[in-house]
């Protein structure tokens, strides 16, 4: 029971890595507010874990949805330990293909949706003195990639805001770390691996003979949400597979 007694707000959750990092934490005692844009799909999450689980709808790009989904939280529980950033949008446009529309819908999802996270959780963190903050950024946010380019300035983006919240909050209490997946299998990615010369692709350039699952990067948040690690705070987690280290 690694989170016994904890509060976290988990934006994603309702598939993947975010159901993955719901369920974990669930499992491991906390009381996890889980949010996603489609309320169908955290109604099994609701029925399991009944009083232990908050479901709310969550457009993370907007700041009314954000005040919503805090105030809710303290209703109900009373405080917010852990932050979850786990909701994001993918692209595979190139540079010279990207329009301005598709760029300002990646940032404003999974940069600025993250930062809103930041700095409204924050807020609640400071009065209690503590609190954990886990942003999901990429290997494309260290890393690239041709064709990825909005998607890779949104994750790059996380993986500075982290370092540079991590400085602003740590008098606070409040730790900030980012965790970069490497190719995880997910609905986002279901496409690539149902294809069969993308999937040898990927095969190819993870190091480990497997591919990632949901779960190996919800125990990667684990770690960083609970006390566990204390003494953690502005650092990448990577879960790639050793894809990044050649």
């Amino acid at each position: 029971m690694r989170l016994q007694d904890k509060v976290a707000v988990i934006t994603g959750a309702g598939n993947g890595q975010g159901l993955a990092e719901a369920t974990l934490f669930l499992n491991e005692g906390a009381k996890v507010v889980a949010t996603d844009i489609n309320l169908d799909n955290l109604k099994a999450l609701e029925n399991q874990y009944n009083e232990n689980v908050l479901i709310l709808h969550h457009d993370i790009s907007k700041e009314a949805d954000w005040d919503a989904v805090i105030n809710k939280t303290m209703e109900q529980f009373g405080r917010i330990d852990i932050l979850v950033n786990n909701a994001g949008v993918p692209s595979r446009a190139s540079v010279q293909d990207e329009t301005l529309e598709g760029w300002n819908l990646v940032m404003d999802i999974n940069s600025t949706g993250t930062f809103l996270g930041v700095h409204k959780c924050s807020k609640v963190m400071m009065q209690q003195q503590s609190g954990s903050i886990v942003n999901i950024s990429s290997v494309y946010g260290i890393i690239g990639e041709k064709g990825y380019a909005s998607y890779h300035a949104s994750k790059g983006a996380i993986r500075s805001l982290t370092k540079a919240s991590a400085l602003d909050l740590a008098e606070y209490g409040i730790r900030v770390n980012s965790v970069h997946p490497g190719m995880i299998e997910t609905e986002m990615t279901r496409d690539l691996f149902e294809d069969e010369e993308k999937s040898v692709w990927m095969k190819e350039i993870t190091p480990l003979p497997a591919l990632g699952k949901p779960e190996d990067v919800a125990y990667g948040v684990l770690y960083l949400a609970s006390d566990e690690a204390k003494f953690v705070t502005g650092s990448e987690l990577v879960i790639d597979g050793g894809w990044i280290a050649k």
